[in-house]
C-alpha cells in the first residue's frame, strides 16, 4: 500500500448509478411525501446513487492504489441484473435518519461484489460489518423523524435495473448539497 502521506484528504465512494427508468419510478413513488416529512432534508435526483462501498476521506496519495484494487475487485463480476423494490428508513424501528428505496438482489451478486470490494481494500479500509443492502437514499434527516408505517407501504413500481459498471466518486462539498465526482469507472464483464 503507499504512503498516504499528502496533505489534503477527499471524500471517496465506490458506487453505480440509477438508471433513467428506475429514478422516475422512485420519483413517482416519493412525490407524495415531499413536503410530508418536515426535517427531511431531500436528496436530489442528480445525486441519486447506490454505494457499494464508502471509503470515506482519503488522502490523494491512495488513489491509485485504490484504482487497482477496484480494478481487481471488478474483474470476475457479471453486469447484475436488479429491480427497485420498496421504499424504507433507517434504522428501521424508532425515528427514522435516513429514507431509502430498495434494490433487489436475488442472486446475491451484488452483495458478493461488495463484499470483494471490502476484501480487496480492507488493507487500507476496514471492511463493513453489516450485510449489504443495495439501496438509494433518498433524504436524511437530523434529529431523526417519525415516519409514518405508511411510508414503508408506498407501492414502487418494480423496474428493472440492470448494473453494468461500477464508478469511483469524489464528495466536494456544498450547499445545499454535495457535488459527485465521478473519477474512473470500471465495467463489469464477467
Amino acid at each position: 500500500m503507499p504512503d498516504p502521506s499528502d496533505r489534503r484528504s477527499h471524500r471517496l465512494f465506490v458506487a453505480f448509478d440509477v438508471p433513467a427508468a428506475a429514478a422516475e419510478a422512485v420519483e413517482r413513488a416519493i412525490a407524495p411525501w415531499r413536503g410530508r416529512l418536515p426535517g427531511a432534508r431531500w436528496i436530489p435526483r442528480e445525486n441519486w446513487h447506490v454505494t457499494l462501498k464508502f471509503l470515506g476521506q482519503t488522502r490523494p496519495g491512495l488513489e491509485p492504489w485504490i484504482r487497482e484494487r477496484i480494478a481487481e475487485a471488478v474483474a470476475a463480476g457479471a453486469p447484475a441484473p436488479s429491480r427497485t423494490t420498496s421504499l424504507g428508513r433507517f434504522p428501521s424501528r424508532g425515528r427514522a435518519r435516513v429514507l431509502w428505496a430498495g434494490l433487489e438482489d436475488a442472486g446475491g451478486s451484488l452483495a458478493r461484489l461488495a463484499g470483494a470490494l471490502d476484501a480487496t481494500l480492507e488493507p487500507g479500509f476496514a471492511p463493513e460489518t453489516r450485510p449489504y443492502t443495495p439501496h438509494l437514499t433518498l433524504a436524511r434527516a437530523e434529529p431523526p423523524l417519525e415516519v409514518p408505517p405508511a411510508f414503508a407501504e408506498t407501492v414502487l413500481e418494480p423496474v428493472p435495473v440492470r448494473i453494468e459498471a461500477v464508478t469511483l466518486f469524489r464528495s466536494h462539498p456544498g450547499r445545499p448539497v454535495p457535488r459527485y465526482e465521478p473519477l474512473a469507472t470500471w465495467p463489469l464483464r464477467g
